[in-house]
């Protein structure tokens, strides 16, 4: 294809953002023909009142019911539980509220629901085949209202992640398989970014869960899927994320604050997961090789990685360092390449370290250096390194180089 033509496609959830805009849920249920609709959380956030008070009341006469069994682990005996529930309770609608996890959650259970096949099946399927088929492409899968409080930006996008929670083989915790699943019928269809209800979580949860959408913006600008548009959206995300992710650690984030860093999220993951591509990469490969290994939070995993992983990538390719530098308002016309790419990957410590996250791999419980040839195959294995820089060939030992820099 030449290099000015491209292709793009992309369908996200309507966006609604601003202080109480939950309160607007129930108009939004109605105009989708939602009568009976599911929230979808953990158990400490269901106990929340003023989180849950005012979804409740956003909601309205269209609420049916609360299924809070949800984990970081994701684990499918939760979601098949979920998807029970739907057919059981006769559910049309899911909104899920929190996190990550809950948003994964919400698109298992609607793609369980979908075909209602026994959880015998799909454990045999994901152990055959590492991911978990969906229902044909005529079934309509339930519609998934998000409410996120926090920020990893999973709420745009159309893929989620699961674990199988029982293993045959009798492995331990970590080595349980998992599987992903991608679908456009599992974007959300309307996504509420209030202002009020992210305010009501921890800054410390909000800045290890920033990393995470951060890091999203920066690979939209070298995936090998890029495009004009995500190029825009990422642009303008990563520099609204890298000027004010700092005010988290204040003592208290104003509104405005909160607001800019939501549109920054929103702009960084905007046609990240399209049916065709998905464009995290790299470093969200080596924060899965950490965090599917120990017991670590993936945006404190891609806090430590992502400045070792830049500084790697431009060592082996140009990783579109220009595009990067404008994000961050760095370097200059004199400044050389590789002056270019010192300054990015500072920018981005920069922002690590205004998080107050962690910097080396020895603070992570369990490490030690002798798994860093099982932890760089678990990064060259992983299918997001698929959408890295074309010209980007991976190595066994380049990559354990990188595992050395971040210890």
């Amino acid at each position: 294809m030449d290099g000015n033509a491209y292709s793009f496609e992309y369908q996200p959830g309507a966006i609604h953002h601003g202080p109480g805009i939950v309160a607007e849920l129930g108009s939004e249920l109605e105009r989708h023909g939602v009568s009976r609709a599911l929230i979808v959380t953990d158990a400490t956030l269901a106990d929340v009142p003023v989180v849950m008070e005012p979804l409740r009341d956003g909601i309205g006469e269209r609420l049916h019911g609360v299924f809070d069994d949800i984990t970081p682990e994701k684990y499918l005996r939760d979601a098949a539980a979920g998807a029970r529930r739907v057919h059981e309770e006769d559910i049309d609608a899911l909104v899920p509220l929190g996190g990550g996890s809950s948003l994964d959650m919400a698109k298992q259970i609607s793609a369980l629901a979908g075909h209602d096949r026994p959880l015998n099946e799909v454990t045999d399927e994901i152990l055959d085949r590492g991911e978990m088929i969906l229902p044909d492409d005529e079934v309509a899968l339930m519609d998934i209202f998000a409410v996120p409080t926090t920020l990893p930006g999973a709420d745009l996008s159309q893929v989620a992640g699961i674990k199988l929670s029982l293993d045959p083989e009798g492995k331990s915790k970590d080595e349980i398989p998992s599987a992903g699943v991608s679908d456009s019928r599992l974007m959300p269809t309307a996504v509420f970014h209030d202002l009020d209800l992210f305010a009501t979580t921890p800054n410390p949860i909000l800045a290890r869960s920033a990393m995470n959408g951060f890091d999203k913006g920066i690979e939209m600008l070298y995936t090998r899927h890029h495009n004009p548009l995500t190029d825009g959206t990422a642009v303008r995300g990563v520099r609204l994320l890298h000027e004010n992710l700092p005010a988290l650690t204040a003592d208290s984030t104003s509104e405005a604050d909160l607001s800019r860093i939501l549109q920054g999220i929103a702009a960084a993951q905007y046609g990240l997961s399209t049916p065709n591509a998905y464009r995290a990469s790299v470093i969200h490969s080596f924060g899965h090789a950490i965090a599917r290994n120990y017991t670590v939070q993936q945006g404190v995993a891609h806090a430590i990685a992502a400045p070792h992983v830049l500084r790697y990538l431009f060592e082996q390719v140009d990783g579109r360092r220009d595009l990067l530098a404008e994000a961050f308002d760095v370097g200059d016309e004199a400044a050389t390449p590789d002056e270019t790419a010192a300054a990015i990957v500072d920018a981005v410590a920069e922002t690590r370290d205004a998080l107050d996250l962690p910097s080396q791999l020895r603070a992570v419980d369990g490490t030690e250096k002798g798994h860093f040839p099982a932890l760089a195959k678990a990064v060259i294995e992983d299918p997001f390194m698929e959408a890295g820089p074309e010209d980007l060939e991976a190595t066994q030992s380049d990559i354990e180089a990188v595992f050395e820099q971040m210890w």
